[in-house]
């Protein structure tokens, strides 16, 4: 494997979405909703303004767990089978340039632009707050900022695995759709209707580690459990195990969801 080639490729990768200012416009998006949250988050108690990094990163998580997913979704999911379509998939292939390589190349040049778009969005938010913060809080935000990252990684996994089995565009969109609406929206639906179907029988410490099978239900309790006042908003104190409230257990099962994906579109990247 030529680090060389995979660099290239991503570096193209990444020019391509700054060329045509994705990354600018997504950032936008991060700082004008988390500006909004930030000073509007507490209306419904009746106040206006910045209150507290607790309330804010509360109101952050449910805008990441939409979003992120989301726009992860929409950039990846044409990364091979676009390239198919369009006919250079054979012509890159025809370059001394293995199938890991323009996968990862892909990946990387696509992660790239994810990462640095959510870094500044959410970056440009705590230099204008930074005042009002205190170190601590900064740190929060901090480890809220780094586990939005690896949320927005591990759908772009995703993303990719979708763009290598479907064998056209219109069809990867869909079921990047779908994806989509499956973990944001339908999971913990499922697990809630099984919970009380079967009279509360099917719970416990079992319903709490089968949230782990979504990532987006990882990186809420990633970020539920970092903070006290926050885990208690949420009342999730009551179903989760504090044991799984390990930021080591945690991240390495958001790394799972990143690698995986992966390692599965290389084997069926054919």
């Amino acid at each position: 494997m030529e680090l060389t080639q995979i660099f290239t490729l991503a570096a193209k990768e990444f020019r391509d979405r700054i060329r045509n200012r994705w990354v600018l416009a997504v950032a936008l998006v991060f700082t004008v909703f988390s500006l909004v949250i930030a000073y509007f988050g507490g209306a419904q108690q009746g106040a206006v303004g910045f209150r507290s990094i607790e309330v804010t990163i509360a109101s952050l998580v449910s805008l990441v767990i939409y979003l992120i997913p989301l726009i992860a979704l929409l950039l990846g999911f044409d990364a091979i089978v676009g390239e198919r379509e369009r006919g250079s998939l054979d012509l890159l292939l025809s370059l001394p340039i293995t199938r890991l390589e323009l996968l990862l190349g892909k990946y990387l040049g696509l992660a790239a632009a994810l990462t640095l778009s959510t870094l500044a969005g959410f970056g440009l938010v705590a230099v204008l707050l930074y005042q009002q913060l205190s170190w601590a809080g900064l740190y929060h935000y901090f480890g809220f900022m780094v586990s939005s990252v690896l949320l927005g990684l591990a759908f772009l996994s995703l993303a990719v695995l979708l763009s290598v089995l479907a064998r056209e565009r219109t069809r990867a969109s869909g079921m990047a759709i779908a994806l989509w609406f499956f973990f944001v929206l339908v999971f913990d639906l499922l697990l809630l209707g099984v919970l009380v179907a079967t009279g509360g029988r099917f719970g416990g410490d079992v319903f709490a580690w089968l949230l782990l099978l979504n990532p987006a239900d990882v990186f809420r309790i990633l970020n539920v459990f970092s903070l006290d006042d926050v885990r208690t908003l949420y009342g999730l104190s009551t179903i989760v195990p504090v044991s799984m409230g390990s930021q080591a257990l945690l991240g390495s099962v958001m790394l799972a969801w990143i690698v995986l994906p992966l390692l599965v579109a290389r084997w069926r990247f054919k």
